[in-house]
This record gives C-alpha cells, structure tokens and sequence, in this order.
C-alpha cells in the first residue's frame, strides 16, 4: 500500500456514460445501454485506489439518484469523497458513447448545465488539496464558469503548496463551443504543469501538425515541464523530459472497449510518481512505470467500461511478466 502521504487528488468531473450493450452500432440503432460510471478525473481516482494507491476526488454532482450511485461509486473504490459536492438544482451530466467496431467511440453529452459545470470557488475542499502529493485534473473543467475558477482558484492552491501539477486535458470537442476555443481553452494552462500526459490524436489536434513527428510533439513542451507523455495506443508511448527521451512498446490485447484506458494509464503513472518523483530524473525507472501504465491502459480495454474495467496491481504484473517471459 501507498503511504497516507502519497495522496492523489483528482479534481473534475464525475458522469455517468450510457454505453451501447452491443459494439458497432450508431445510438439510434442500440436496443439498450449499459450504465456505466465515467469521467476522465474519476476514472483516474478509482484506478490508483484498484492498484492500491490513495486518492481523492474533487467535483460536483446533482443531488439525484445518479449523483448518490457515482458518490458512492468512489467510496466502494476507496476513494476519498470529501470534496464531492451536490447540486440541489442540477442534475448529474449523461453521456451517450458510441463504440465502433474497433472499440473506439463516439460521445453525445447531456449537460445543460450539468452539476459539475457548477462547482464554485467557494466549495473546494482547501485542506484536501493541501494534503496532496500530486494534484491531477483534465480541461472540460475549463470550459464554463463558474468551474472555470474553481479549477484555476485550486490549480493556483496546489502550486503554492508545491505540489506537483498533472494534466491530462482529454479533448472532448463536442464540449466546447468550436474547436479553436477548445485549442485556445486547453493550452491556457498549458505551462501550469509539471506533468502532462497527451494521446497521439491530441498531439495533432493541439499542434495541427503530424504527432509521428518528434519536432511536432516538442512544440508541446514548456521549461516547468519535468515529464511529457504521448500515448500512441496499442503501440505504446513515447516520454521526453529534460535529459532524455524514448519510447515504450504496448502490449497486444483483445480490445473490446477504449473507454477509460487513458485514464488507467494516467492513474498507474501518477501512483509510480507519488512513490518515487525521482523517476523523472531516471530514465531506467521511468521506462519500468511507463511500461507498468501500459499494461494498465491495455487491460482496461479488454471490458466494457472505465472503472469496472480498470485493473489491479496484480493484473497489470501479471501482464509485465509475461511479456518478459516472451
């Protein structure tokens, strides 16, 4: 187990994805949908609790039967719930994902507002973010206010505490107004962080350039930066810090689903980081955590879902070993 010390707060939103109960079809022809609890920064939280970690989450849902089930979600995960709020007024937001045959997806979201673009300033759970070693968010808090200040009021609260900033800005364009807003939204905290963690697709949506290209990715970095990760699916994913770069191959698994593999990747980084913050100096432990990641991301899309998907320590050694074993 983590130490109490190594806490990970994740701060955002919280929502429940309908997933259609059959792979390959558009969301007119699904005849039913699983209920599946989602949110990139929650995912996040129940991964590093599933691995044994210590985290917390920080966002807001609507007093309603689906913001009890997802609080309570995090609590049967172990994750500390201090810092969830309810909206009396608001409802918790929905999201229809679409999976191709591939696994990959497609989002229609329901929220208008939802409870989690509702969370102000004044409801942060200060001490908390105070408590953490590694402070993570994503940008969809960034798109309206008053959750705009929100993140920023706690981003501002982490960085004074000197606890270390982790963006994973999981790009969901229908979300925001147009796409140059979501591109002007998402780099505006750009340079805040001290870990960032992109996919390959983002990298070209970000840049407008190709995200195979090394200068493209490297357009990305800023001197605070300490680690930059691009994850390039199946195949793996590349890091660069300030004394070296290089990549680290994927594992081959039967993808059912990708939803939520990011996240479990994110989750199993962040919780070798708080053990250890010297792997961003060390490239040998670096590759070790990056390939333990890997294996995370690629069992969690070998089910349905994000956070039933999600692994265990014991899973994601399991699959290290028998790649070693090849």
């Amino acid at each position: 187990m983590a130490a109490k010390s190594d806490l990970i707060v994740s701060f955002g939103e919280m929502l429940i994805d309908f997933v259609p109960d059959v792979s390959g079809v558009s969301l007119a022809e699904s005849a039913g949908f699983l209920k599946a609890p989602g949110g990139a920064p929650a995912n996040v939280a129940c991964a590093i609790t599933r691995l044994g970690g210590n985290s917390a989450f920080i966002g807001k849902v609507g007093d309603d039967e689906f913001g009890h089930m997802l609080a309570e979600i995090l609590k049967k995960n172990g994750v500390n719930s201090e810092g969830v709020c309810f909206d009396a007024h608001a409802r918790t937001a929905l999201a229809f994902v679409t999976l191709k045959k591939n696994g990959e997806r497609e989002f229609m979201f329901y929220r208008n507002p939802s409870a989690d673009m509702l969370l102000a300033e004044s409801e942060l759970n200060m001490s908390l973010i105070k408590r953490a070693k590694i402070f993570h968010y994503g940008s969809i808090s960034l798109i309206s206010e008053p959750c705009r200040s929100a993140h920023m009021a706690a981003m501002k609260a982490a960085k004074d505490a000197g606890i270390l900033l982790s963006y994973d800005p999981n790009v969901r364009l229908p979300l925001w107004p147009s796409a140059q807003a979501a591109i002007d939204g998402i780099k505006s905290i750009w340079n805040h962080a001290d870990f960032i963690k992109v996919s390959d697709d983002e990298v070209g949506f970000l840049t407008q350039g190709d995200a195979e290209k090394e200068d493209v990715v490297l357009s990305l970095w800023h001197d605070n930066l300490k680690l930059l990760v691009v994850t390039d699916g199946e195949k793996g994913c590349r890091y660069f810090t300030k004394g070296f770069k290089g990549k680290v191959e994927g594992f081959s698994v039967n993808t059912v689903d990708t939803t939520g593999a990011g996240d479990a990747f994110v989750g199993a980084l962040l919780l070798q980081i708080a053990k250890d913050p010297s792997i961003f100096q060390n490239e040998g432990k670096l590759k070790e955590a990056l390939k333990y990641a890997n294996a995370c991301g690629a069992i969690c899309t070998t089910q349905k879902g994000a956070i039933p998907a999600l692994p265990t320590n014991a899973d994601a050694l399991e699959l290290v070993n028998k790649s070693k074993a090849k």
